[in-house]
């Protein structure tokens, strides 16, 4: 009997493609976000970011785009920018090298602080939601626990389909490792790390 190769979902060739967008959801996630990043305009100029196309509310949009829209990839992205322009950002020519570069160069810092600028609006929206009984384990443990927690870490794997750019990347490297703490009744984070040692214990983190 013949087996099947596995196949790694990671890495295979996606064939969806950008549906069009859903109106009210897009103008609901830039009523959130418009103000968020607006409130860290003073630490992106800090950093010396001084792009006036590719700024951080543009970053912003084609990161979600990418997953929201499930983009195939940077060469999609960048036509769907030129021609149609996602989110609140309008049409407009940018190469597909520069907006690699600046995906490259972009400090994660940046998306983390907005991140946690939306936190506490989504925890006073889940407040709100009273239609959704706890279980009852987790009513029983909060009459013990102020907070009930998920920790959890993952490997990450480097990009797999190399750009020029990254052509100096040694095949089969790791990207590092990523932990997160998340708040088992809310289900948001408490907490996230980032670290660049793949082989790193997850309890480094305690």
């Amino acid at each position: 009997m013949i087996s099947k190769k596995g196949i790694n979902r990671d890495h295979a060739k996606k064939k969806n493609r950008p549906q069009v967008e859903n109106e009210v959801i897009a103008n609901h996630r830039e009523d959130l976000l418009i103000p968020a990043m607006a409130a860290h305009n003073t630490f992106y100029r800090q950093l010396n970011l001084r792009d006036i196309i590719l700024t951080l509310p543009l970053m912003m949009a084609a990161i979600l785009s990418l997953l929201w829209r499930d983009v195939a990839g940077l060469t999609e992205l960048t036509r769907l920018l030129n021609r149609e322009g996602f989110l609140w950002c309008q049409p407009q020519e940018i190469s597909q090298q520069a907006l690699s570069l600046r995906f490259l160069t972009f400090p994660a810092i940046l998306l983390e602080k907005v991140f946690k600028e939306l936190l506490p609006h989504f925890r006073r929206k889940w407040l709100t939601r009273k239609s959704i009984p706890l279980p009852d384990i987790v009513q029983f443990a909060l009459k013990n626990f102020d907070d009930i927690w998920i920790a959890d870490g993952s490997t990450l794997e480097a990009l797999f389909r190399k750009l020029e750019s990254l052509s100096d990347v040694p095949i089969g490297q790791l990207a590092g490792i990523m932990g997160v703490i998340i708040d088992l009744v809310t289900h948001l984070a408490e907490k996230i790390w980032l670290g660049e040692n793949p082989k790193q214990a997850d309890t480094n983190w305690e």
